[in-house]
């Protein structure tokens, strides 16, 4: 029997505080923090879908809408949204959490391809994405798209 999961099985959420050492020279956060948050959150979607070790193979469309600055609650919230033999995507929508109101301002949005490997480190089967709502069936038909973009970047040496 192939091993199926569905998209709420992996969600994440990742709460981080803007501190001092975070910032860049102009006062906001750096975007190489972000991008590790970032990575540390695309893994651990990637692993609960899994179960297995994974690594980084891509990230796409990694865009900074706004910056977040000292003091401030960064939040990111990871999903599946596309399967393939031994990769996976994962959606990661970053917001900045106002303290007042509890209100949340999308700050980024960016794309990882992440891939399961085996006891010896090899890529390995990932299980298949159970898709329960049109919501997640666009983001599986995107993910599609994306992932013949990047198959043709790697055609064309990009």
């Amino acid at each position: 029997m192939t091993e199926k999961r569905k998209v709420s099985e992996s969600i994440v959420e990742v709460v981080r505080m803007v501190r001092p050492n975070h910032l860049n020279a102009a006062g906001r956060l750096f975007g190489g923090m972000l991008m590790q948050w970032l990575d540390e959150a695309a893994g651990m979607v990637a692993m609960r879908h899994t179960r297995r070790n994974v690594i980084t193979a891509s990230v796409d469309n990694l865009r900074f809408i706004h910056g977040a600055y000292n003091g401030e609650l960064v939040v990111i919230i990871g999903k599946v949204t596309y399967v393939g033999n031994t990769s996976l995507e994962v959606r990661l929508d970053t917001y900045v959490e106002h303290l007042e109101d509890g209100m949340r301002r999308p700050i980024n949005r960016a794309y990882f391809t992440m891939v399961a490997l085996d006891e010896d480190d090899k890529p390995t089967p990932v299980p298949k994405l159970v898709l329960e709502t049109e919501a997640e069936k666009a983001e599986w038909e995107a993910a599609q798209k994306r992932r013949e973009m990047r198959m043709r970047r790697k055609e064309e040496g990009f």
